[in-house]
């Protein structure tokens, strides 16, 4: 066999063997990931039922910087100065997987808390948690009450993260942002800053179930915009000028 023929094979043998280690490697950290949440998941429970919310955010911290640990997964963020010192505000972001809440959780100071779906109420501990810890879960049926609780969060200095898409997209590609996110901000007058998450999509897409270890997520934080003084009628624009700050942030590629 030739040189050249000998380096192809054992290009593809080198190859084959990373392809076997990162399945294995994946299986083991879901599996290592499954467990440090079911064993945390009631310590921020029993926090959250003694109103203990900063503990909240502490275990949130310990277990999202454990996942990205245990999943080879690093972050980088970029624009941390655009962050309106000390004080709350409204992060308007994409969505790409479960691991941008994971960076969000691990890398973004002060207090930061999510809007959620309802069903992940029916999680046992983890929806518990959710209720009652200062996240903030849609529910269309109940109206103005989760409009006061998101109110209420904010007033306890919870920074808010949306994902103004909606959901979980699979294409790499940013979509439409809901106006929500920006009619939150100008309801609270607080600051909204968009927030791009790159490179995420390639750890645990929407649908997939083991993790594909290894690589970097990138937090953009965008310059902050004012809303005190808007109304409820800037919200389109308000939306239009976030949704333009994340394109122009977000990258395909890492």
């Amino acid at each position: 066999m030739s040189m050249a023929g000998e380096a192809e094979v054992s290009s593809y043998a080198d190859g084959a063997s990373r392809g076997i280690f990162n399945q294995a490697w994946g299986v083991l950290a879901t599996l290592l990931c499954v467990l440090l949440t079911t064993v945390m998941a009631p310590m921020a429970a029993m926090s959250a039922a003694m109103s203990r919310y900063h503990a909240v955010t502490v275990l949130s911290r310990i277990w999202a910087r454990t996942i990205l640990t245990l999943c080879g997964v690093k972050v980088e963020v970029v624009g941390r100065q655009n962050l309106p010192g000390s004080g709350p505000c409204i992060l308007v972001a994409n969505h790409k997987s479960f691991f941008d809440i994971f960076a969000v959780a691990a890398h973004i100071p002060g207090e930061p808390r999510f809007v959620g779906k309802k069903e992940l109420l029916k999680i046992p501990a983890i929806g518990y948690a959710l209720q009652h810890s200062g996240h903030i879960v849609i529910d269309r049926q109940s109206g103005g009450k989760e409009i006061r609780k998101a109110v209420e969060s904010i007033r306890r200095g919870f920074t808010v993260c949306v994902f103004a898409e909606g959901h979980r997209f699979n294409d790499n590609q940013l979509h439409e942002f809901n106006d929500g996110a920006a009619w939150l901000a100008i309801l609270t007058k607080l600051p909204a800053v968009p927030l791009a998450i790159s490179g995420s999509g390639t750890f645990m897409p929407r649908g997939a179930m083991v993790v594909r270890p290894g690589g970097t997520i990138r937090l953009t934080l965008g310059p902050a915009i004012a809303t005190a003084g808007m109304k409820s009628a800037d919200r389109t624009e308000l939306t239009h000028k976030l949704e333009e700050q994340v394109r122009a942030d977000f990258v395909a590629e890492i």
